[in-house]
């Protein structure tokens, strides 16, 4: 066991780095920030930040020499940087994890090779082979660069063969890169995610699954208690175990599903850290994704992660600033609702700046005050 007043070193700056310190405080742990452009959100509240590229070898050893064990707040991190981190610290979640949730196409691999339930794929590496992979899975279908996507960036759907017609302005404008991976487009009736906490010792903790709205690839809403049934409740909390199991996580892993209209789930992506759609849980849920997160890497007993009542969470983007200030005052005059900022700065269009929850009775008049008080600010 990591002991309460310990030192946690994060991976990552940004507003999930933020929101475990926060979390790790009442616990009682010190945290150490590792981020290459600083200052940074997650740097405002820890004890130390560390500003350095990850192939400055000197500050990466210095960083992990300064801390107890080592966790991470999002996975495009290089992998040899952790191989290099974990020959002097614990680093959770493991190389293994990171390494296949960072790659569309090792985490694709890893959903065929586990008999997991995942979208038809294909792979190209050029013009030429996407032509042949996008004939191969038909249309529509969507094209996702293999590395380092988020939110939407370095994805195209394409709905028809003429879309498809000049394959090396597709590959131009996906910049060129190494690998894609080319999906069928599913044409589902929900979008939904569980997230799973996990300890070294394999016990496993998950949290209600979200119900989550989405525009322009980017979460706007989670809704929870997702609105289908407990079967289908039950079968992603199963899914998140499973795959939790099968990577060996400590720590947190996020796994985003598609539901068909069989009732049959579909895996869509995961990730070994917090998650946007986790976010419900810092009000709704008697402990938060956060502090699970840190109890799951120092092996404290979980917490309870029991709904208080509906929840809905609504992201909150750079754009909601685009003539000024948000009226905060008027979103707070409803005693049910609980703002979150992030204090990241420039608020530029598409940058996840806050959220605000609002707990209520029913899930459906909850989301509805929810949209309301979103469409005012």
């Amino acid at each position: 066991m990591i002991t309460p007043g310990s030192t946690i070193g994060i991976l990552g700056g940004g507003q999930l780095g933020r929101m475990l310190i926060l979390a790790g405080r009442s616990l009682g742990y010190r945290f150490h920030v590792f981020e290459p452009s600083g200052p940074c959100a997650a740097g405002m509240v820890a004890d130390l930040e560390v500003n350095a590229t990850y192939e400055d070898e000197a500050a990466l050893k210095q960083f992990a020499e300064g801390v107890d064990i080592i966790t991470l707040e999002f996975e495009n991190i290089p992998s040899a940087v952790i191989d290099r981190l974990s020959a002097i610290k614990p680093v959770m979640p493991g190389s293994r994890a990171l390494h296949i949730c960072q790659h569309r196409q090792r985490e694709k691999d890893f959903l065929k090779e586990s008999a997991l339930p995942c979208v038809p794929f294909e792979y190209a590496d050029s013009a030429a082979s996407l032509k042949t992979a996008v004939e191969a899975i038909g249309f529509p279908c969507v094209i996702k660069t293999a590395a380092f996507g988020y939110d939407g960036k370095g994805q195209i759907k394409l709905n028809a063969p003429e879309e498809a017609a000049d394959c090396d302005y597709l590959w131009n404008f996906l910049d060129n890169p190494p690998r894609v991976v080319v999906e069928k487009w599913i044409h589902h009736i929900g979008e939904f995610s569980v997230i799973c906490a996990r300890k070294a010792d394999g016990t496993k903790s998950t949290f209600p699954m979200a119900e989550n709205i989405h525009v322009h690839h980017i979460l706007h809403a989670s809704i929870v208690p997702a609105r289908v049934t407990e079967t289908t409740q039950a079968a992603g909390a199963e899914l998140a175990c499973r795959i939790a199991d099968l990577l060996d996580v400590v720590g947190l892993i996020a796994v985003e599903l598609f539901l068909e209209e069989d009732g049959r789930l579909i895996i869509n992506e995961m990730a070994p850290r917090p998650h946007n759609s986790g976010h419900y849980t810092m009000d709704g849920c008697v402990t938060s994704q956060f502090e699970q997160h840190i109890r799951a890497v120092t092996d404290l007993p979980f917490g309870s992660t029991e709904l208080h009542q509906p929840t809905v969470m609504i992201n909150l983007l750079g754009d909601a600033w685009a003539e000024g200030q948000p009226d905060w005052a008027g979103l707070l005059s409803d005693p049910r609702v609980k703002l979150h900022l992030y204090d990241k700065g420039e608020a530029r269009p598409g940058r996840k700046m806050g959220h605000f929850t609002v707990l209520g009775d029913a899930i459906d008049a909850t989301l509805e005050a929810a949209e309301m008080h979103f469409k005012k600010l």
